[in-house]
């Protein structure tokens, strides 16, 4: 059998590689799929005054670009994130929609912010992969001014998002070697236990701290699950090193797997996650 071991990627370079690559290449994909979750987190914001925004972990922009819309005309939005072509992806869409945002190639553990430069941050799935939470959450409470806002959108724990884990399960016999998720190290399900989520923000200087479970329906069309599978996710590195063969038999396997999630032209899975919120004073 081909050696189908995946190399590890520190998330920088896998943000500036194969992964941002990826997310970009998906991106009108990503944009129906988490669509749902997009509104849930704009629905809390307020919309009339000039508020100052920061959105973490920002991709190729669809968040921040909807947070400046319900913002409304006078806000100053900003999107940071680690990954290149993401951030390159975002700068074009705001040309082409000649939306007034800026994005920031920057990660937001370490960056200079200006103290108190932002009354609102925001995050869907862009908090969960910095090396140090507790340092990240601590810059991110400095730059938000008095009375600032935190709201974000994380996963919950994997077994309660077990569409996120079939491709894995599923591949697991024909990919030996796939690195087994470490629930506390940084990533996806990073967030997963309340808990942890508390003692991070508790301990980065945060007040008035909610972690509410939601349940959003995700879906998208079922004839880009496939590209789905192998281009995003735990089993798409290990894919692209393995050899035509090795590759067939694990899409042959892993498709058919996702069948319970198939209704008709569409998929549609349960999204399990935290809303988070946060405010820089006690109330």
């Amino acid at each position: 059998m081909t050696d189908t071991r995946s190399h590890p990627q520190s998330p920088a370079t896998a943000w500036n590689t194969t992964s941002g690559n990826a997310w970009v290449e998906m991106q009108p994909v990503l944009d129906g799929l988490f669509k749902p979750l997009e509104d849930l987190l704009i629905a809390g914001l307020p919309c009339g005054q000039k508020h100052r925004l920061l959105d973490v972990g920002c991709g190729a922009g669809a968040t921040t670009l909807a947070a400046a819309r319900k913002l409304g005309t006078g806000a100053q939005c900003v999107g940071l994130d680690v990954s290149e072509p993401m951030i390159a992806a975002a700068r074009a869409r705001a040309e082409r929609e000649a939306a007034p945002v800026r994005f920031v190639l920057a990660d937001a553990q370490t960056y200079p912010f200006t103290p108190g430069g932002f009354d609102i941050i925001v995050s869907r799935f862009g908090v969960m992969f910095f090396e140090d939470f507790v340092t990240a959450f601590s810059n991110l409470r400095r730059a938000t001014a008095g009375r600032g806002r935190l709201r974000l959108l994380a996963w919950r724990s994997p077994e309660e998002n077990p569409f996120m884990t079939v491709a894995a399960r599923a591949a697991s016999p024909l990919l030996p070697n796939l690195a087994p998720r470490d629930p506390d190290a940084p990533g996806q399900f990073a967030f997963g236990r309340r808990d942890r989520v508390k003692d991070i923000l508790d301990r980065s200087g945060w007040a008035d701290i909610a972690i509410t479970p939601v349940d959003v329906v995700c879906a998208m069309p079922e004839s880009e699950l496939v590209r789905y599978i192998t281009r995003l996710g735990p089993i798409a590195v290990p894919l692209m090193q393995a050899d035509e063969d090795t590759r067939a038999r694990v899409i042959h396997t892993v498709r058919p797997a996702f069948d319970p999630y198939v209704e008709g032209d569409a998929v549609r899975f349960t999204a399990a996650c935290w809303l988070i919120e946060a405010s820089t004073l006690a109330a």
